[in-house]
């Protein structure tokens, strides 16, 4: 079973840009699609962004469309989450997940991360 490690949270003003990596090990890591998911403080989880394990298909939740930008280099197990343009609202804990099935079904995902903190402010 794969374990995912996320890193490259932080702080950053309204319109600026972060890079959030999962790095992942203990596992065939191309035989995994990986996803994003974020959770802010008395919200729900949501599913972010997803990438097949090819990295051929990609999913995004309408929110974050045109902003951000899911990819993965399989030969360094890692994913990554490109985030331009973010806004207070894209504060939370991202984490990712790794998943055997579907890229695009959140409820396939397991195999979570600790979480690394955005934060944007106005």
């Amino acid at each position: 079973q794969v374990q995912v490690v996320e890193s490259g949270g932080g702080l950053v003003q309204a319109g600026g840009s972060l890079r959030l990596s999962c790095a992942a090990s203990g596992g065939t890591f191309s035989n995994y699609a990986i996803g994003w998911f974020r959770q802010a403080p008395g919200k729900e989880r949501e599913f972010v962004a997803a990438i097949s394990w090819s990295g051929r298909y990609t999913y995004y939740v309408d929110s974050v469309k045109g902003r951000f930008t899911i990819s993965r280099v399989n030969a360094k197990n890692t994913v990554y989450l490109q985030m331009n343009s973010l806004k207070p609202e894209d504060t939370a804990v991202y984490y990712c997940a790794a998943s055997a099935t579907t890229y695009y079904l959140s409820s396939g995902y397991n195999s979570w991360g600790q979480g690394t903190q955005v934060t944007v402010s106005s």
